[in-house]
């Protein structure tokens, strides 16, 4: 279902760049290059990945509870945005065409995109904020596979921080109104992790070794998975 995360492979090893998890410890430094796209498809992929988070904001800019929160969610909506224009920068300076980059992945994005998406106002936000950061710290991971010249650029625009606790604030104050909030958004962050891990499994899972890849990415699941669980701890929800 999730071919789109990975076009077509580089088998080139390339050095291993440090990410934002760098303090974590031995997990950030396994070498994930081979199972890295080439950087088109890489780019047009990540490219689209932020235009889809952009376009999701913007539909809970246009339903939100008040001008207190459009204006803030508005700013996260800009921060995706300019994700979205750094990577399509990189495409640009390869002299390639964004729209012809991005086409290949933009049918089965736009099918996670509605997977992903709540039955509320609250439950479409927590499931950007769960799925974007997840799959923003994957992609990261994912650098190491990059070409040295762009790889530093890219994986700056992918670990730039954003304004998470514009949307935790959000989250926190419906809470606080809706005692059954809590337990619902709980139960709908726990499915939103399933599914967006299903989309990085299966790429690994169609590598020419998948027993060994599968052994040797265990490290950096568990990572994002704890990711995930701060994540959910700072909305005082169990992940």
């Amino acid at each position: 279902m999730f071919e789109w995360l990975f076009g077509r492979r580089r088998r080139a090893k390339a050095p291993v760049l440090g990410s934002r998890l760098d303090a974590i410890g031995a997990a950030d430094r396994i070498d994930l290059s081979d199972l890295t796209p080439d950087l088109v498809s890489f780019l047009g992929q990540t490219a689209y990945l932020e235009l889809a988070v952009f376009q999701s904001l913007g539909r809970v800019v246009a339903e939100a509870p008040n001008l207190t929160v459009k204006e803030g969610i508005s700013v996260v909506a800009g921060e995706a945005l300019a994700k979205h224009h750094g990577l399509v920068a990189e495409l640009r300076k390869k002299k390639v065409d964004p729209a012809s980059a991005m086409e290949p992945f933009t049918q089965a994005i736009d099918r996670f995109e509605v997977l992903t998406r709540g039955r509320d106002w609250y439950e479409t936000l927590l499931g950007i904020y769960i799925t974007a950061g997840f799959l923003d710290d994957f992609f990261a991971r994912l650098v190491t596979g990059l070409p040295r010249t762009v790889a530093a650029r890219v994986s700056a625009v992918l670990t730039t921080p954003g304004s998470d606790e514009v949307i935790i604030a959000a989250l926190r104050e419906g809470m606080a109104t809706d005692p059954d909030l809590g337990a619902r958004l709980a139960l709908w962050g726990r499915r939103l992790v399933g599914d967006t891990q299903l989309v990085a499994r299966s790429a690994i899972a169609a590598s020419d070794s998948a027993e060994g890849i599968h052994r040797r990415i265990e490290p950096v699941f568990t990572d994002l998975l704890g990711a995930h669980s701060r994540r959910m701890d700072e909305l005082g929800l169990t992940a």
